[in-house]
């Protein structure tokens, strides 16, 4: 039986969001309001409607519709494509709609399609587990090691996301933990050195990306009516991203830049 679930768009040739050329998913909803957001507009799940708004964080429709057999039938229409890299579903948050992207993650495997979840791990593992385990991939966005700076960088903890990635540890999953590099908060030469320090133990971990911080979606923050509080922060200096480079390299961690991660416009 096929299981509802609210998207935000598709990128069918996705070359950022995990391994090879991917069908990107970006799902609708997530309960994080990160300061740095390029996709506001996948925050709320519902649509205002009939003043019936259930979310009041963005003003505008937010999110359609569909099921999981349209969305997997979509996929099949691009496995040629995809061959070599497959599936990852994005948002939003994928981990606040368990039963329709674990249903999503299950069809691609019986077609024998690579799946990956990108997700912040807020979801606590007790619920998260079922996708956790079924999905090939984890790209694990680790917001902030320091639990004080991921709440005023979030609105949230960073106790579940880490949890998280001691499940992935448990079980053996593969994990690409990813960390935006955002000056005068996570990109401290410190922070960073404790963040590699922390992350060197767990033998789950493929891969670290580095995500240097960007303003590419503040137009969608003024287009919502929010307050984007980083409109005068600067982008990482090349310099300082090589340095931030080298922390993380002379740890024995296999490393990726990635300049312009999981930007969407809206529309499928």
């Amino acid at each position: 039986m096929s299981v509802k679930g609210w998207i935000h768009s598709i990128e069918s040739f996705g070359t950022v969001d995990g391994p090879g050329i991917r069908y990107v998913l970006f799902v609708q909803g997530c309960p994080l309001k990160c300061l740095y957001c390029h996709n506001p507009d996948t925050w709320s799940v519902y649509e205002d409607r009939d003043n019936n708004k259930k979310d009041t964080a963005c003003a505008k429709k937010s999110g359609e519709m569909t099921d999981s057999e349209t969305i997997v039938n979509d996929i099949l229409s691009y496995k040629g494509y995809i061959k070599t890299g497959g599936v990852t579903i994005s948002g939003g948050e994928p981990l606040m709609q368990i039963e329709f992207v674990l249903d999503i993650i299950k069809r691609c495997k019986e077609n024998g399609i690579h799946t990956a979840i990108d997700t912040s791990g807020c979801i606590s593992v007790t619920r998260s587990k079922a996708v956790i385990d079924e999905v090939d991939l984890v790209l694990l966005d680790i917001k902030s090691l320091d639990n004080e700076q991921a709440i005023k960088l979030t609105g949230s903890s960073n106790v579940n996301t880490l949890a998280t990635l001691d499940y992935c540890e448990k079980i053996n999953k593969n994990v690409w933990v990813r960390h935006v590099l955002l000056p005068g908060w996570t990109m401290d030469m410190k922070r960073l050195n404790d963040l590699a320090d922390y992350l060197k133990p767990y033998k789950c971990i493929e891969m670290v990306e580095l995500l240097p911080f960007h303003k590419m979606g503040e137009y969608k923050w003024k287009e919502l009516g929010l307050d984007y509080t980083l409109s005068k922060t600067a982008e990482p200096a090349r310099k300082d991203i090589e340095m931030v480079k080298q922390i993380f390299i002379n740890k024995g961690f296999s490393l990726n830049i990635t300049a312009s991660y999981g930007m969407k416009s809206k529309g499928v």
